[in-house]
């Protein structure tokens, strides 16, 4: 399988996590990330914005409110 590099931005606690990681570890992390982007693209018809409120509706089942997100986008 060949491979690309992207950049993607991410949480900085996710950041430090996954650079403190092994190389093993990270190889992991890459491959169930590749896994999870694969299948968001591969479903046909899917649309983007039906891809962003299933991740909006799983954040929101996690906990995630309006005022938590907006106080994690301002700190930033």
């Amino acid at each position: 399988m060949s491979t690309t590099a992207i950049t993607i931005q991410v949480d900085t606690k996710i950041a430090k996590a996954f650079v403190a990681a092994s190389p093993e570890e990270q190889r992991k992390m890459e491959l169930l990330l590749s896994l999870r982007l694969q299948e968001l693209t591969a479903t046909p018809g899917k649309s983007l914005q039906s891809v962003m409120d299933e991740i909006g509706a799983r954040a929101e089942a996690r906990g995630l409110t309006p005022d938590i997100l907006k106080s994690l986008l301002d700190t930033e």
